[in-house]
């Protein structure tokens, strides 16, 4: 059985080598990258069968990874192991794994003796192991009734990111009523409309838009990283799509 560790902290690189090296003894051989396009390389140089990924990394990050691995070799046991327990990955991961697949989900500083028996149940006893800090995240997640869909979560994208309505629908190729309809599927799902107040006095106490971002935020559907890639995808798509200039 070999697996391969991708992780850019080299002192978590180091542990996990060390404690799978003492622990998997007779199992096979242990290949180490430092970030993701390593993994992507030895991953179709040495042929793992299973694989042990950080999410977060430079460049290619963890979830990349397992999708770029589970597209040629569905049944591959993956084992995700981070200090995040944000929404926004749990989603992004339970939307790759394939039918019949095992994988784990495990947060970084759980001991040494939860990491092994981990990985012994993913890696050789076939169960699936998600930390118990994350499974409330996941069974939300999952839920038809609060987890977002995909044209969801890209309205929520493209609120984080400033966009109007004008300009969603363009980038979507919606009708502007499209787009409307999108953000109040959102706004239900993320109990938005719920929070509202209305006063005579001032009307509406908050903006629709901005409590859902509010409430993202706090769910880890959204967080710095993430958003900062959003950008990057979105200056991409402006810097071909130049609005006409009114005089």
């Amino acid at each position: 059985m070999s697996i391969l560790v991708a992780e850019d902290d080299e002192v978590y690189r180091n542990h996990l080598y060390d404690m799978l090296r003492e622990e998997m003894t007779g199992q096979g051989p242990i290949y180490v990258a430092a970030d993701g396009k390593e993994a992507l390389r030895m991953a179709d140089q040495f042929q793992p069968q299973h694989f042990i990924l950080d999410i977060q990394m430079p460049g290619v990050n963890g979830v990349e990874v397992a999708k770029a691995v589970w597209r040629k070799r569905s049944q591959a046991r993956i084992i995700f192991w981070s200090q995040y327990s944000d929404e926004v990955y749990v989603r992004n991961i339970s939307k790759l794994v394939p039918p019949d697949t095992v994988y784990g989900y495990l947060l970084k500083g759980g001991g040494k003796e939860h990491f092994i028996a981990a990985v012994r149940a993913v890696l050789l006893e076939e169960q699936c192991v998600i930390d118990r800090e994350i499974r409330g995240v996941h069974s939300r997640a999952a839920n038809r009734r609060t987890g977002l869909t995909d044209v969801e979560y890209e309205a929520l994208v493209d609120i984080a990111l400033g966009l109007t309505d004008r300009a969603m629908a363009e980038r979507r190729c919606l009708t502007k009523r499209g787009v409307q309809c999108r953000l109040g599927s959102l706004y239900v799902k993320l109990g938005v409309d719920s929070d509202q107040r209305v006063s005579e006095g001032w009307g509406n106490t908050f903006s629709p838009r901005n409590r859902a971002v509010r409430t993202a935020l706090s769910r880890g559907l959204l967080n710095v990283v993430e958003l900062e890639q959003e950008e990057s995808v979105l200056g991409q798509w402006l810097a071909t799509h130049q609005p006409e200039l009114t005089s």
